[in-house]
């Protein structure tokens, strides 16, 4: 399912560090130096007589109870046409590096109060970008038990509210493909990998 920007429309990158990537956060309209920005210039770039404004409100570490919090602030009261959501892999992390587990029921119970609030508010497009994992040890490979049920939540929540689900870990997954060209740590993108997933979010969001 596509995503359509209005002329003149506002589009809000939220999330974690992959989206944050650096953001300078004292300057309202700086987009860090990842998928938002590669993202946001690509469009601009083959659409500038679009005039579309780009936001990332992305921080470090946030799982979805964090942005959650925030929501009103980073999002509502932006007032956004369309909202592309990356958040997940951090409840996923926390289980395994600090015994920090989300329970499915929590996960699903705030990522929705976010899209309710987004279709009540604002009516804004959604797009979902499912939290994605490009296992660099074997430690890494069970982090699937918990990461898949949040993926099916995503999914499941997508179809429910008409959003456009983006799922890009198959993409980073390729036969003769070192993981390195894409990530040092299983999560974290390298600059290839960050422009993988603009390309990859370019193919669903076009101008209206």
């Amino acid at each position: 399912m596509t995503v359509k920007v209005p002329r003149g429309g506002r589009v809000l990158f939220i999330g974690d560090s992959i989206t944050d990537a650096g953001r300078d956060k004292s300057r309202e309209n700086h987009l860090g130096s990842g998928y938002a920005m590669m993202a946001a210039a690509w469009f601009t770039a083959a659409n500038p007589e679009h005039h579309a404004t780009f936001l990332n409100r992305g921080v470090s570490g946030d799982r979805v109870r964090d942005l959650v919090r925030r929501w009103e602030s980073d999002c509502l009261e932006l007032g956004p046409d369309v909202v592309s959501i990356l958040i997940g892999i951090n409840d996923t992390w926390r289980r395994y590096s600090d015994g920090e587990a989300t329970p499915i029921d929590e996960f699903e119970r705030d990522y929705r109060r976010m899209l309710v609030s987004v279709r009540e508010e604002l009516d804004a497009d959604l797009v979902l970008v499912e939290p994605f994992l490009i296992p660099v040890n074997e430690d890494q490979q069970a982090w699937r038990a918990d990461l898949g049920p949040k993926v099916d939540v995503i999914r499941r929540l997508a179809r429910e509210f008409g959003a456009s689900c983006l799922a890009v870990e198959s993409d980073f997954i390729r036969p003769g493909v070192p993981t390195s060209v894409w990530t040092d740590d299983g999560v974290h993108l390298t600059q290839a990998g960050h422009a993988l997933l603009a390309q990859r979010w370019l193919s669903v969001v076009l101008p209206g």
